[in-house]
């Protein structure tokens, strides 16, 4: 039997995703992950201890682990999970990018420096860092801009500036959060940020495999809401992209150039772009599929059966096994997320509405992910959602209504 090495942090939503996709396609699956799970014992094939920090050992962890159990394919699921993974991968002979590509995808400033000498549509930039001088911040920004840390997603740290002072704040901030990083994560890359010019304009997100080097886009999602600073906090995705199909073309056709401008070659990527009248601009590319919950309103028709059940996750499980995916198409609903906002800085002490939001019509699920007596702290500082509302419908539009009535009746009692 076929067996699927995925390397998921132990905090992920996405770990029973991915098993539930390979227990539907018979596929083995070993969980790697920092953290030792109680049930290693019983299952010693079912989890595998190792440090993704640690590439060395990562690796040699995993060559021992497959002499035992063969792996057929390793999947990473996060930005620094992926490095991994191909790390090892390389090692086993496996299907992989190259360190150098998800590198890149992970370290901002890297990813800039590929696309610019590509001529990739993207944002101007220059690297600076956490300890450079008021003065020498100055001369390198120009207004409106964005100041962002190199190694973190997720919109955190990320920051509009539209004045010296803003600017200052934003490093002091930015500084203070790098403060809260834990041991691995505090080298030189955490010291340096981008300060880069405002793109205004829609933005859009792509999910998508690369196969044989190519782009097999697979969901192309709109942000109806705004998101002009001066934080990033994502709350909608709907899909399908009410924008025309000369734009969802020519923003497919930047994602590809991005991607071989980067050297990645397979897999799954989640690129973010933004355009306007003077055209497509690529902010982000990660070398993996959507984050959190949001992949749950995903399914594509199967091909073979004319069914619409599978999931983001079995299309990139069968994709790394190289079985054919081409094929696949997202289904005809409209489908929408939204990632509930962070109300306030404070300690969760009761969450009111969510049957009623259940209820409201298209609304298919909601899923609270913070706990009372939790503590919520909102973005930059923070990349936690306290919970997903989930729609399906006919048109976007009606996903869009559906979700901000359903949010409209979600309420958090802080202290």
């Amino acid at each position: 039997m076929r067996r699927i090495l995925l390397l998921i942090p132990a905090t992920s939503y996405r770990a029973t995703a991915f098993v539930e996709a390979a227990r539907a396609m018979g596929v083995e699956i070993t969980v790697g992950s920092n953290h030792k799970s109680t049930l290693a014992a019983m299952n010693p094939a079912g989890f595998l201890s190792l440090d993704i920090h640690n590439l060395p050992q990562a690796v040699e962890t995993a060559r021992s682990f497959a002499k035992k159990y063969p792996v057929d394919a390793v999947i990473g699921v996060d930005d620094q999970s992926v490095i991994a993974a191909s790390a090892i991968a390389e090692e086993l002979n496996l299907n992989h990018n190259t360190i150098i590509s998800v590198t890149a995808a992970r370290n901002k400033y890297i990813m800039r420096e590929f696309l610019s000498q590509h001529n990739i549509p993207q944002p101007a930039y220059r690297k600076a860092s956490l300890n450079d001088d008021k003065e020498k911040l100055n001369e390198i920004t120009t207004y409106p801009a964005v100041v962002k840390p190199v190694a973190l997603s997720g919109s955190r740290g990320v920051v509009k500036v539209t004045n010296r002072q803003e600017l200052h704040e934003a490093v002091s901030l930015i500084r203070n959060i790098i403060s809260t990083l834990v041991a691995h994560e505090k080298g030189q890359e955490a010291k340096t940020i981008l300060i880069e010019e405002y793109i205004d304009g829609d933005e859009v997100a792509v999910d998508g495999l690369l196969i044989d080097e190519k782009l097999h886009p697979l969901v192309l999602f709109d942000k109806p809401e705004p998101l002009r600073g001066p934080f990033f906090e994502e709350t909608m995705y709907t899909t399908p992209s009410r924008h025309s199909t000369k734009i969802q073309s020519e923003i497919f056709e930047v994602v590809k150039n991005a991607a071989q401008a980067m050297g990645l070659m397979t897999g799954p990527v989640h690129a973010e772009l933004r355009f306007n009248e003077t055209g497509i601009y690529l902010i982000e590319l990660a070398a993996r599929s959507i984050g959190g919950y949001c992949a749950q309103i995903l399914r594509f028709e199967d091909p073979a059966t004319g069914t619409t059940n599978s999931t983001l996750e079995e299309l990139i499980v069968r994709d790394a096994l190289d079985e054919p995916v081409y094929s696949y198409r997202r289904e005809k609903d409209a489908v929408g997320v939204m990632m509930l906002p962070v109300p306030g800085r404070g300690i969760v002490r009761k969450i009111y509405g969510k049957q009623e939001a259940k209820q409201v019509p298209c609304i298919t699920d909601v899923v609270i992910t913070v706990r009372e007596g939790e503590e919520l702290i909102p973005l930059p500082e923070s990349g936690k959602y306290p919970g997903f509302i989930f729609s399906r419908a006919k048109r976007p539009v009606e996903v869009e209504r559906a979700l901000r009535k359903a949010h409209s009746l979600l309420k958090f009692e802080m202290g």
